[in-house]
């Protein structure tokens, strides 16, 4: 009993602080989004954006709470509690558009060396080597599932506004880290972007390009 009660404690605490670092990369990620700059985008890399199928549904929330911090101000005649409600609201909103401004600030990358950044604001951030690449495609699909889903034969769905639109396969399954800290392991990446025929061309190209030949008087 006491090993297990431990071991629940260990599990909230590692939670507790992933989401601590979550909030200061989403703070930071304001940041970023207010001076127009994106997260380690590098030269020679497509940045691919994923954030169209949920900008309706992001900015849907942030009206609902602005609409409830303002109505609350004036429904609530105690000052302190007025005080800590309103203050929670805000928090509130900061942490929507936190969410939104990680999403924008934070792409997926196709490098110029034929790897793949796949992200998910500050939540989710795994690279995939250019050599562990089997093949991508735009294959769009609708899974009736979480926002990440991990099913028994290897395939993570990394699900954004009810779709994904990239699929990648690689040649062995690679480890990742879920949000809330949990490790996994997936052959088959299934995630949303944009555009996604420029995010696959990217790859392709990225992957097949020539080499750069050796200097003969190297």
């Amino acid at each position: 009993m006491r090993k297990r009660e431990g071991y629940g404690m260990r599990r909230t605490w590692r939670i507790l602080k992933r989401l601590t670092v979550h909030e200061f990369k989403a703070f930071h990620s304001l940041g970023l989004w207010i001076a127009r700059r994106r997260h380690e985008v590098g030269p020679g890399a497509h940045a691919a954006g994923y954030t169209q199928a949920q900008t309706a549904l992001i900015f849907g929330f942030l009206f609902v709470a602005v609409v409830e911090t303002v109505v609350l101000l004036f429904l609530i005649p105690w000052p302190l509690v007025h005080a800590m409600v309103t203050f929670i609201d805000v928090y509130g909103v900061i942490q929507i558009l936190g969410l939104h401004a990680a999403c924008v600030t934070r792409p997926h990358v196709a490098q110029a060396d034929g790897s793949l950044r796949l992200r998910y604001g500050a939540l989710f951030d795994l690279r995939i080597q250019a050599e562990d690449i089997a093949s991508v495609r735009v294959d769009r699909r609708y899974p009736q599932s979480k926002h990440f889903q991990l099913s028994e034969d290897g395939v993570l769905d990394v699900v954004i506004g009810g779709q994904t639109t990239v699929t990648v396969e690689l040649t062995e399954p690679v480890s990742f880290v879920r949000p809330l800290g949990s490790h996994g392991r997936a052959r088959v990446f299934r995630f949303n972007a944009d555009d996604p025929g420029a995010l696959v061309a990217a790859l392709r190209q990225a992957r097949t390009a020539p080499s750069p030949s050796p200097d003969p008087l190297g």
